[in-house]
């Protein structure tokens, strides 16, 4: 009885190590997040410093910060299907050191195609950032926490820029835009030291076994057997990928434009930039992890993953499509201002509560690829929607009409795809479906045999 009691304690307070631990790596991935957005925003925040000296328009601007995403969807599929031979700390490891290399050109006065050539190797490291991260947090975590905890590490998307666009901002005034590229490397490489101590003791090439014995022990879906290209075919991965576009649309043309568009298109300082620029993801943030907490209690509550995954996500893009397009039809003004933080702080909810309903029916093991194609795919919104509202802005008679036009565009792109994407994507379907592809497999297996 003694002996029983001892070890029921000592599981408990193995399991309490293991959770504190669990969360600790979620609060390291919430900082690897924030300067994986930090460093785009960097970009957006020097706009104007960069076309002033480069003397680019806003078209050739808009081409600069679209060189980011060219790559971005290879260095998704490739690196995440390479990542899928390693541990964990490693690869996160890895991209930290390549952020790193990627940024040192621009710490010093370069020329254009250095730093197209940056931004576009910079892309191509951070493409399988997001998988990689959603994949750790999955599965560290049960599904009824996974939405919460994905939540926290996206939540770096908009804490990143937050925290660094006033000091980055005062930077860029005080000295110039390499100078905020210097604070940006130092922070990562302390990062990258305290990652490597913190982190699990784990060997480069991540054992087979281990992976093998989790899926059996404690994967949900272990009984999923399909070949990958099948969990492509299915209509959940293309309303996930829709879904995913639309949050990008918004996420990209904040790091890119926002800073911009309150310059020139509202009218307000640079240094008033640097303040406001903050103020949307602030928002961001609270929606974010309140969506992921809401998400979760509306499982425990009994609603159905389509319902707390894939409904709630839709309807929060829709109501930050709709703020666009209203921002854009009505005079400057306070009322303005609340409606453009509100149409630009809804965007990674698609990461964390979308990418949480993908968990419900996805096998572990094929969990990061599946993420990577995702990213992929909605990594093209990053690659046309800020060359394309640069085109707007030239081709406009003012770029308050500019910014007017193209945001209208992008307003009625969110909803349609929010819309379609929340319907698309129906996560207890998918495993049924995916569950008589197993069935139908093993059947011609056994045949074949």
């Amino acid at each position: 009885m003694a002996s029983a009691t001892a070890i029921r304690k000592s599981s408990i307070k193995s399991g309490s190590s293991s959770s504190r631990r669990n969360w600790g790596i979620v609060v390291m991935l919430l900082i690897f997040f924030m300067l994986n957005f930090a460093d785009k925003a960097a970009i957006g925040l020097a706009s104007k410093p960069i076309r002033e000296s480069m003397h680019l328009t806003a078209s050739q601007y808009g081409l600069l910060s679209s060189a980011f995403f060219w790559l971005f969807a290879i260095g998704a599929v490739v690196l995440t299907a390479a990542f899928r031979k390693i541990s964990y700390n490693w690869a996160a490891g890895i991209l930290m050191v390549t952020w790193i290399l990627t940024m040192l050109p621009l710490t010093t006065q370069t020329t254009f195609a250095v730093l197209l050539a940056s931004r576009m190797a910079l892309g191509f490291f951070e493409g399988p950032a997001h998988a990689l991260c959603q994949s750790i947090v999955h599965e560290l975590f049960p599904p009824e926490k996974r939405a919460a905890a994905g939540a926290v590490v996206n939540a770096g998307s908009s804490l990143g820029p937050l925290l660094s666009a006033p000091i980055l901002t005062w930077i860029i005034l005080t000295w110039n835009w390499h100078a905020s590229f210097i604070l940006l490397v130092a922070i990562s490489l302390v990062w990258t030291m305290v990652w490597f101590f913190y982190a699990d003791r784990l060997p480069f090439k991540k054992r087979a076994t281990r992976r093998q014995d989790n899926v059996a022990k404690a994967d949900p879906n272990g009984d999923i057997v399909v070949p990958f290209y099948r969990l492509l075919m299915i209509p959940s991965f293309w309303g996930l990928a829709l879904l995913s576009f639309a949050g990008y649309l918004i996420t990209s043309l904040k790091v890119t434009w926002l800073p911009a568009f309150m310059n020139e298109g509202l009218g307000y300082s640079l240094q008033s930039v640097g303040m406001l620029v903050t103020i949307p993801y602030v928002c961001a943030v609270v929606i974010l992890v309140g969506a992921g907490l809401l998400s979760g209690h509306m499982l425990k509550r009994g609603y159905s993953s389509r319902v707390a995954r894939s409904f709630l996500t839709a309807a929060c893009l829709l109501f930050a499509g709709v703020s666009r397009i209203v921002f854009t039809q009505i005079p400057a003004g306070p009322v303005q201002l609340v409606l453009v933080v509100a149409a630009f702080s809804i965007n990674s909810v698609a990461f964390s509560i979308g990418f949480a309903g993908a968990s419900d029916f996805l096998p572990a093991h094929q969990r990061a690829a599946f993420f990577g194609c995702i990213v992929a795919a909605y990594s093209v919104a990053g690659m046309v929607a800020p060359y394309i509202l640069g085109l707007i802005v030239d081709s406009a008679e003012t770029p308050v009409q500019g910014y007017a036009n193209g945001f209208l565009i992008v307003g009625i792109t969110i909803c349609v795809f929010g819309v379609a994407g929340g319907l698309m994507l129906n996560p207890s379907k998918s495993r049924a479906r995916l569950l008589e592809l197993t069935a139908m497999y093993a059947d011609r297996k056994q045949a074949v045999r």
